[in-house]
């Protein structure tokens, strides 16, 4: 049986209704302006051949084969064997390999919904490493340009891109900018540094010899000095690690350890006085940063350019003018680029301006560590949820991110408050979860993967056990009469979905939008996403509900569909039967059926 329904422009707001014959739909959508094409409902049912029933009629457009009259329906490719429309040809689709095992084994509703992205670093940058992450669940690998050299970070690349052709995933890379905060330097090539509660530790503005004095912190920051005051309190990575100002003699500042803790190379530095965070000299800092004593900002966006990399990350965005002037010298840089820009959202200045940066960006991220080192820390949760709502209904992929398994960098079980944690931000329906440190340089990254993939499906399965046909009230995105009308569309197949208990969604996307829209409506089934180039497929990786495959198809949407279930049927990823809806972006219409 298939069903579809179809979209159009009407030639004008008095279009005479037609009257259809069931099993046919009828009704007609008033429509006000733009081109002249008939709006219609097509319903479609495929004969049994045993029935003496009649085939339907339907009412074709002029965007079809007739000119808005009523046509007698035959059916087609659907009541005939796949392999007999197309060559049964596995190897035309491309599909991530642990996700095929996994429809294979598990069936549709045990995939994950939720997408992870792990940091690499000296922990996992070989390629063995990589290919276990990947195994294991990994969307997208990030690389941080506050560590590590352009060559290292070139080597990571070429080793995750080799992983993506060698053996079948279309993990993205996400290139992260070092921003322009105040931070330490690279500990003089020591992975970390334990600072115990007591001990007196220098931080300096002066650049040091090999080996570096114990117990002395390289900082970036030339006023480093000059601003800070003997009684502030400064804090390393977000709280980690606290100190007590207590001397300052010329380049150097004297501090007491009264939080111990771990500091890693790089890690941000903020410092409070009077129970108030000290920002004025911070919040004058360009959020791009071109300064000599720097990593310089700009250097590594050319190289994510060179590179190809999917998204550039940015540090400490405080307007969305930084996030437009990035685009454009993206697109300058580029013309043929599609990398997308992911705004860090981890200041005071990013949540005044929040609606308009997630706005003008492609995604977000929530950096929990630095925003809870600049805001009240019980703040934090509810800043967080702010966040994640706001890029849903803006239909921005957001990314939760910082401390997520923070105790795993040392030992191989999370803390239940972690477990906790992770599962709130998988209850928020965020699109992703990151690993830092446990991933790039924790001594268990395998083991921290795995505890984000099996609470995330955990939570899932509940939810949708326990808050089934979630209302879906999502404000209207689009800037244009298409977009209002693609946007009703992914929301009805959703609702749709979810109201028939559908096995999967079926979309068909050049640009990955429609996609996008879907994964917005968080149905309760997955989203088989199918595009034809490379670079969309690995970006829609990060989405929620999102299974990306790269197929060329056309423009005939029952060719794509026979083409499709072909290719799957071969693999064993769906079976004869399976119920399924289609939508593309390339005819604005609504397909359901089973698969023949």
């Amino acid at each position: 049986m298939s069903h579809s329904l179809h979209f159009f422009t009407p030639s004008n707001l008095s279009a005479p209704k037609q009257s259809l014959p069931k099993p046919s739909y009828n009704r007609w959508f008033p429509v006000t302006s733009l081109s002249p094409k008939l709006i219609s409902i097509k319903a479609s049912t495929s004969a049994d051949p045993n029935s003496s029933t009649t085939s339907p009629q339907v009412l074709i457009s002029d965007n079809g084969t007739g000119a808005g009259e009523i046509l007698s329906f035959t059916p087609q490719e659907y009541d005939t064997p796949p392999s007999q429309s197309f060559l049964s040809d596995s190897s035309s689709i491309d599909v991530d390999a642990v996700t095929e095992v996994e429809l294979k084994e598990n069936g549709f509703r045990s995939t994950r919904r939720t997408k992870m992205v792990c940091t690499i670093g000296p922990a996992t940058c070989g390629f063995e490493e990589l290919e276990a992450l990947a195994v294991g669940g990994m969307n997208v690998a990030r690389i941080n340009m506050c560590h590590g050299t352009r060559e290292w970070h070139t080597r990571v690349i070429e080793r995750v891109r080799r992983l993506n052709e060698e053996k079948g995933f279309a993990v993205a890379i996400m290139m992260d900018t070092e921003g322009s905060e105040i931070h330490m330097g690279d500990l003089g090539g020591a992975s970390s540094a334990k600072a115990e509660d007591g001990e007196i530790w220098t931080f300096s503005v002066r650049a040091f010899d090999l080996p570096r004095p114990e117990r002395t912190i390289n900082v970036n920051y030339d006023g480093f000095a000059e601003d800070v005051k003997v009684g502030d309190e400064l804090l390393v990575d977000g709280g980690m690690v606290r100190f007590d100002v207590i001397e300052k003699i010329g380049p150097d500042v004297k501090c007491r350890c009264t939080d111990p803790g771990l500091m890693l190379p790089r890690a941000n530095l903020t410092f409070w006085r009077d129970g108030s965070l000290v920002r004025e000299r911070n919040a004058m800092l360009p959020t791009i940063s071109s300064k000599k004593n720097c990593s310089l900002d700009w250097l590594d966006i050319d190289f994510g350019i060179a590179e190809g990399v999917d998204f550039i990350a940015i540090s400490f965005v405080k307007s969305a003018e930084v996030i437009n002037h990035l685009k454009s010298y993206i697109a300058a840089r580029s013309r043929d680029s599609d990398i997308a820009v992911i705004a860090k959202i981890e200041s005071i200045d990013s949540l005044k301006n929040l609606e308009e940066i997630v706005q003008a960006s492609d995604g977000a991220m929530v950096a929990r560590g630095d925003l809870g080192a600049q805001i009240p820390l019980e703040q934090v949760p509810s800043a967080q949820q702010k966040i994640v709502q706001i890029c849903r209904q803006l239909n921005k992929p957001v990314i939760v991110a910082s401390q997520l398994l923070e105790s795993m960098i040392e030992y191989p079980t999370p803390t239940r408050a972690e477990v906790a944690d992770v599962s709130e931000a998988v209850r928020q329906r965020a699109d992703a979860l990151m690993l830092s440190g446990e991933s790039a340089m924790g001594q268990y990254p395998d083991k921290a993967l795995a505890v984000l993939r099996s609470v995330s499906v955990r939570i899932e399965k509940w939810w949708r056990e326990e808050k089934r046909y979630e209302a879906m009230e999502l404000p209207a995105v689009g800037s244009s009469f298409s977009d209002s009308i693609s946007e009703e569309i992914c929301s009805s197949a959703a609702k749709m979905a979810n109201n028939l208990g559908v096995d999967a969604l079926f979309v068909y996307t050049k640009t990955g939008h429609m996609a996008s829209l879907l994964s917005r409506c968080r149905p309760d089934c997955p989203i088989f996403a199918f595009t034809s180039t490379k670079s969309v497929r690995r970006r829609l990786n990060l989405q929620w509900g999102l299974i990306p495959f790269r197929v060329s198809f056309s423009d005939d949407m029952e060719s794509n569909l026979n083409k499709t279930f072909s290719l799957l049927k071969a693999r064993g990823m769906i079976k004869s039967g399976d119920l399924v809806i289609a939508v593309s972006d390339m005819l604005q219409s609504i397909q359901v059926m089973n698969v023949p």
